[in-house]
């Protein structure tokens, strides 16, 4: 196999050498890239959740926001020095990131500790079906590497989401 260059929108500086075909480093870049922004706008809206818990489940909810937001903080540098390794670029922007991300934003004023857990087993949910899509086009590029760390983000996603359902079930008419 011949080692390749990033695709040619990388500048010169940051071009590093891959086996993997430039096409390959550039569908692997997009997937990675958006999956970073997606855990920064989920990042953001755990931590807004967080911040704003009211009821009689805060000190627990209150605990486990900020555990989760804490692990999908560290998963955005993982992918952009993922990226990076494969001489592709990655996020440069708050701007880059909300072009990016699929994450709904939640603006509102206050919103409801059930209401709270819903929304995020839902984005959780949602992550994982695209964390599982990029693991694909890892796959399909024999980039064994970004895949086998997106089985460690899945398994966390599912986590996440385990114990929001889990804390939802005490919660009357959910």
């Amino acid at each position: 196999m011949s080692l390749t260059t990033a695709p040619l929108t990388v500048p010169r500086p940051l071009a590093t050498p891959s086996d993997l075909t430039a096409e390959g480093v550039a569908q692997i870049t997009a997937a990675l890239n958006a999956l970073a922004a997606d855990a920064v706008g989920l990042y953001l809206k755990t931590k807004n959740y967080h911040w704003h818990l009211s009821g009689p489940h805060f000190r627990d909810y209150h605990l486990m926001f900020d555990g989760q937001a804490g692990q999908l903080l560290a998963s955005v540098d993982v992918l952009a020095e993922r990226v990076r390794r494969l001489g592709g670029t990655t996020l440069r922007s708050t701007g880059h990131v909300l072009r990016l991300q699929r994450v709904t934003d939640d603006d509102e004023d206050f919103v409801t500790a059930p209401d709270m857990l819903v929304r995020l087993l839902a984005e959780n949910g949602a992550m994982a079906a695209r964390q599982r899509d990029a693991h694909e086009i890892c796959d399909q590029q024999r980039d064994y590497a970004s895949a086998s760390l997106l089985e460690v983000f899945i398994d966390e996603t599912e986590r996440r989401s385990w114990f929001l359902f889990e804390a939802m079930q005490g919660d009357a008419g959910r």
